[in-house]
């Protein structure tokens, strides 16, 4: 088995080994991975953190030993907090990296880092803050950035920011957790999971106080929820059914 680690700051994963494939999640700054198969030119890998598979270019990740992907996996993340920060190389050239960007491999890929960072878990009442620092982020289909993010991408990266560790797509986070029969039960930070005609969750979002949900619809944004869904004040209409209420934290 080989082993990787990425070595700039967003990096597309993608369904098939080619530039024009589906674009399925993002490798950022710092996340190492298994490599399960490796060709000429792209890598089917599976990341560490979350197990999510695909594919990336030979050219965006450095290899690294087994020892040195074990001794990464049983450190705590280290994350930068900052909207974009800069990583130096031993050529004192700057790389720039992402909000939730993982600093534990610095000394194998031989960058400083001087900016801020986080390593311990937060209290749940802190989920909202990280989640509104997100605020007004375009959709992208597979993003994990504040550049742009997915509605799973959007949960995942809030709950990683305060120290939890959320699967990479909404059908796979709404297996975790504690399921709530009601609204009236949830608090802020928790999540709410919402199904399509077929019953396949599809989409996902943080609640707020006060029946608000904030979720990464054609961006990130706030709106009400109530037990039909989410209901969107500016097309004055439902656009999510609620499937289910869970409790993570």
């Amino acid at each position: 088995m080989q082993y990787g680690i990425c070595n700039l700051s967003i990096v597309p994963l993608r369904n098939e080994p080619a530039d024009t494939s589906e674009l399925v999640s993002q490798v950022l700054y710092g996340e190492f991975f298994k490599i399960l198969e490796q060709r000429r030119n792209w890598s089917r890998i599976r990341l560490s953190f979350d197990k999510y598979e695909g594919w990336v270019d030979n050219k965006q990740y450095v290899e690294i030993s087994e020892d040195e992907y074990k001794s990464l996996r049983n450190e705590s993340p280290k994350l930068s907090t900052d909207l974009v920060e800069f990583i130096e190389d031993d050529q004192k050239q700057l790389f720039p990296i992402s909000m939730g960007a993982t600093l534990n491999g610095l000394s194998l890929l031989n960058h400083n880092y001087d900016g801020n960072l986080i390593e311990d878990k937060k209290s749940k009442s802190n989920i909202l803050h990280t989640a509104f620092l997100y605020l007004n982020t375009p959709y992208l289909w597979g993003g994990k950035t504040p550049f742009g993010i997915d509605c799973s991408g959007f949960t995942q990266m809030v709950y990683k920011l305060n120290g939890y560790k959320l699967l990479r797509d909404a059908s796979q986070q709404a297996t975790q957790g504690e399921a709530l029969s009601f609204i009236e039960e949830s608090e802020p930070g928790d999540l709410a999971f919402f199904d399509n005609n077929e019953g396949v969750i599809t989409h996902v979002g943080i609640i707020m106080e006060d029946n608000y949900i904030i979720h990464a619809h054609g961006k990130v944004r706030i709106d009400r929820l109530d037990h039909s869904g989410i209901y969107n004040a500016d097309r004055r209409m439902h656009t999510h059914k609620l499937r289910v209420i869970k409790k993570v934290i």
